[in-house]
């Protein structure tokens, strides 16, 4: 028996955290910086994706993966991912997740790049929600050690640089140290790079940070991408693909639907595709937001399936069964991250990786829609089922502060580097854009070593993790000249052999 600490408590932490007490028996420590329920997973929408009907199968989910990720996808890594994923949905069932049905038979919806119909849902639109409380009911009656309100400062590593615990700040404000045999990072991305994000207030990339201050390998950073559908209100709460995938269209202000002349799959092409045709559109007209049109869905049809949106819609003012509603693309899943293997074993000995904080390679340049919520518990199970065998406990030298200096207290306006992500390293991308963003960005943290202090509140440490992945996404940017998937440069639009699978770039 080992003794695991895990940080984050979406599908992903949870999975590991259930799996490797009740088949492992490993002792678990729960780490989450909010309350136990809040992570990107409780606003998934549209739903899982898997081959689990008799009219679909795991190679065709494999080929849409694969095409979807524009060759960046790690083939073994999507095998894995498509042929375990039905195995893994049917636990959940057993664990107690409500699948919408039919007539007594799951129901499947359709989203972008999918050839299948094979999107399981629940809720109508709250699947993410649904997997969520289930997973917490199952671990509430496991002897799970649990830290709410917990802040993940950095990693500790022993003399012999293996992780063996992290350094965090506990609700009261003082510092807690966490020690363990292993360290499991499921702690999401960092949608707060963004102006404009899907993702909660919690997505700091503290877990990604933290690896990479203690010199973890991480890979595909530069490659973020931007969900084409938020409403364009205070918040940027998801419209689901889902809704495209039922039948609403695109329009831009004057009523043209613009998509037809894009794409042959219209509204249902990849996601970067989508979200670039209507960032082009709101800038054709000004900046004001596309429109989203589901009337054709009818009153009845919208609310049933999508009871999440339709009340959002009302909080803003919106009838959307009447009136096309205002969209605009935001900032929604990380492809890069941690570097693991396909059992969550990241570069450094004793530190897994889990969920949107790893890069598994099974998304490449441009992740499937429904593909996450799946990768997080596929791969969450096999990283357990690692623990099994790496997990023992082993002698540990005495605890160090982690590699790598640890930059000093930011003093910048997160909206001031939200901003300049949006503007210059976004959607659209080039070289110029991308070397001023990447000289500002020095200057902020030269600005800031000069004052000599350390980060002290929480929001100065996420600031501090903001401001490190910054940097390291824009140089893998810049690195990068071509355009693939979820990356973009308008200055070098065509893709290039010289950046295929096989030279992989990797950063410590």
């Amino acid at each position: 028996m080992a003794r695991i600490v895990v940080v984050g408590t979406g599908i992903a932490g949870l999975v590991t955290a259930y799996r490797a007490m009740t088949r492992g028996g490993h002792e678990v420590m729960l780490v989450t910086k909010a309350e136990l329920a809040e992570s990107n997973t409780r606003y998934a929408q549209g739903g899982i994706a898997a081959a689990m009907f008799p009219d679909d199968s795991v190679a065709a989910h494999v080929a849409d993966t694969l095409r979807a990720g524009a060759g960046l996808c790690d083939p073994v890594a999507v095998e894995v991912l498509c042929s375990e994923g039905p195995r893994r949905i049917r636990e959940l069932i057993a664990l107690g997740v409500e699948f919408d049905r039919i007539d007594g038979e799951l129901a499947r919806g359709h989203e972008a790049a999918h050839s299948r119909r094979r999107v399981l849902h629940a809720g109508g639109d709250a699947t993410g929600l649904a997997i969520e409380l289930a997973l917490l009911r199952a671990v509430a009656g496991l002897a799970i050690e649990v830290h709410e309100h917990t802040f993940l400062r950095d990693l500790v590593l022993d003399a012999g640089q293996r992780v063996i615990g992290i350094d965090a700040i506990a609700p009261d404000g003082r510092p807690l140290r966490l020690l363990g045999d292993a360290v499991v990072l499921a702690t999401g991305g960092a949608g707060q790079l963004y102006r404009h994000t899907t993702n909660p207030g919690v997505t700091t990339g503290d877990g990604i940070a933290a690896a990479a201050r203690a010199g973890a390998v991480l890979a595909d950073l530069e490659f973020y991408q931007f969900h084409p559908t938020s409403l364009a209100v205070p918040g940027d709460p998801l419209v689901s693909e889902a809704v495209r995938g039922e039948g609403a269209v695109l329009l831009d202000e004057s009523g043209r639907r613009f998509m037809l002349e894009v794409h042959p799959d219209a509204e249902l092409a990849p996601r970067d595709i989508v979200a670039r045709a209507i960032a082009a559109t709101m800038a054709a007209q000004g900046g004001r937001p596309a429109l989203l049109d589901a009337r054709m869905l009818g009153r009845t049809r919208l609310e049933e399936r999508f009871p999440g949106i339709t009340a959002v819609c009302r909080e803003h003012g919106i009838d959307w069964a009447s009136e096309p509603v205002p969209v605009t693309p935001a900032a929604h899943y990380w492809m890069g991250g941690i570097h693991t293997d396909i059992d969550g074993r990241s570069s450094i000995p004793g530190l897994y990786a889990v969920g949107e904080a790893a890069h598994t390679g099974v998304h490449g340049a441009n992740r499937l829609a429904s593909n996450s919520l799946l990768e997080s518990l596929v791969f969450a199970w096999r990283a357990a089922e690692a623990l099994d065998a790496d997990g023992s406990p082993v002698p540990r030298a005495e605890p160090q502060r982690p590699a790598g200096e640890l930059p000093s207290s930011l003093r910048l306006s997160r909206s001031q580097l939200q901003e300049l992500m949006w503007r210059q390293v976004g959607l659209e991308r080039d070289a110029a854009g991308l070397e001023a963003a990447a000289s500002r960005l020095d200057e902020w943290s030269r600005g800031d070593t000069a004052r000599d202090q350390e980060p002290r509140t929480v929001r100065e440490l996420e600031n501090r993790n903001l401001l490190d992945l910054a940097r390291l996404m824009t140089a893998a940017a810049l690195v990068r000249e071509e355009s693939r998937g979820a990356h973009h440069r308008s200055d070098f639009p065509e893709t290039s052999a010289a950046f295929a699978a096989d030279t992989l770039e990797v950063v410590r």
